[in-house]
């Protein structure tokens, strides 16, 4: 017998979808605003592409798996590496919308195929330490963020203790969150830790609400429609900055369905099938991307939710949805959110970043994997170093792979030709299965 309060296909009643798709979207909140805050993306658009994303996600899973897609954290570094080498923001949805076609290629394969070979291709040896790299490759931008201030007219930065109180503030209340809030509370303390640290930095002086009084109330999202560069070398490297982190995101996806599948009880793999939750994953970054907003994945978060509220209802998840976009269109909330200081983003990024670095280390410990065994220290020791180190393969002057996009593509080969490779699996997934 069922143990859920609404199973995935029950209808809730008029006061329950209220009430239950607001706590669902706060609980996806802070961390889908956060994507677009750190790589200088609309905080309105995000929450606008998370609704569309879902919506399509739940119709392409034939309203079978009560996923919400939320801002991808994978992606922060790639995007962050194309702003910074002067290509504009749009340029950079391109390289995002070639990632979502890589899903439905992927989820074409799958199909016709079965997903055995996908087992080869990404086990944890690989994934858990190229996962780490995402985390640790950028988290110098998180403690940058959190103690240093812009000279005005210059590109120079300072420290400023005033603002580190407010990342450490920030950080404090969300690890308290962590480890001591339970029920619904526990899955929100980067939201919880935003709302707190906000509130401390008006209380010192560092807001400035300008932006608010100049807001209307109802305003459409800053939409960006993706610039085509043609230059065959700046579209290039677009492409080999941020379409090999899919090794990363397609084994997060599977995992995320495993899960999902043993909360809900039921086996998503099988039905309505993993290429159709692989495609609705890839398609919500494709819609996503082509309207200026961060790539999408299915969340963690979200799950959590799920486990405590025991309310699986897709209608929940579609309400969700729908309450996001709406608030997406009011102008003083979304000036009030772009408000927020960048040190107090910076400190709930040092946890952030941080978590996303230790989910790497626990895919290995989960996965027993052997560092005894010489092949496993080698790939983990080489994806390692490569990505944090800043390994470039430069093809031309302009243009090359590097970071976690190399570290990501060598540690696949070399699963692939260093001898003693056994019968490997994505996280989580059984061999047998």
């Amino acid at each position: 017998m069922s143990t859920a309060v609404l199973d995935v296909n029950e209808k809730p009643s008029g006061g329950q979808l209220i009430t239950f798709s607001f706590q669902h979207m706060f609980a996806m909140f802070g961390s889908t605003i956060l994507v677009p805050q750190l790589v200088g993306l609309s905080p309105a658009i995000a929450l606008l592409t998370s609704g569309i994303a879902t919506i399509f996600f739940l119709m392409i899973t034939k309203f079978q798996v009560p996923a919400y897609l939320g801002s991808s954290f994978a992606f922060i570094a790639p995007i962050l590496i194309a702003t910074n080498d002067k290509t504009e923001p749009g340029n950079a949805m391109i390289g995002a919308m070639f990632v979502g076609l890589v899903y439905g290629i992927v989820s074409l394969i799958i199909w016709k195929s079965g997903y055995k070979w996908i087992l080869k291709l990404l086990p944890p040896i690989v994934v858990g330490p190229v996962i780490m790299v995402i985390g640790l490759g950028i988290a110098g931008v998180a403690v940058d963020m959190a103690m240093n201030i812009p000279v005005d007219g210059t590109d120079l930065k300072v420290y400023s203790f005033l603002h580190f109180s407010a990342a450490l503030v920030t950080l404090f209340t969300a690890i308290f969150c962590t480890i001591y809030f339970k029920n619904i509370l526990s899955t929100m303390p980067i939201l919880i830790g935003l709302i707190v640290g906000y509130i401390y930095s008006a209380a010192i002086g560092i807001i400035d609400y300008s932006a608010v009084h100049d807001a209307k109330w109802f305003s459409l999202p800053p939409f960006l429609i993706p610039g085509v560069d043609y230059h065959f070398v700046v579209t290039s490297k677009l492409l080999l900055v941020m379409v090999p982190i899919v090794i990363v995101t397609i084994s997060e996806h599977i995992g995320h369905q495993l899960v999902l599948g043993k909360v809900v009880n039921r086996d998503y793999i099988k039905e309505p099938g993993l290429h159709r939750s692989l495609l609705g994953d890839g398609f919500g970054t494709f819609i996503s991307s082509l309207i200026g907003g961060p790539p999408k994945t299915t969340y963690g978060e979200n799950i959590g939710v799920l486990a405590i509220t025991r309310v699986y209802s897709v209608y929940v998840i579609c309400g969700a949805a729908v309450v996001a976009i709406a608030i997406s269109f009011l102008g003083k909330v979304m000036a009030v959110i772009s408000t927020i200081p960048t040190a107090v983003l910076g400190g709930v990024s040092i946890l952030l970043f941080g978590i996303i670095a230790s989910s790497g280390l626990r895919m290995l410990v989960e996965n027993n994997i052997d560092f005894g065994n010489n092949r496993n220290l080698v790939i983990a020791s080489v994806i390692l170093v490569i990505g944090i180190g800043g390994a470039k393969f430069v093809v031309s002057e302009s243009l090359s792979i590097e970071g976690m996009a190399l570290a990501a593509i060598i540690g696949v080969i070399l699963n692939l030709v260093l001898p003693g490779r056994k019968n490997e699996q994505i996280a989580g997934m059984d061999k047998t299965e």
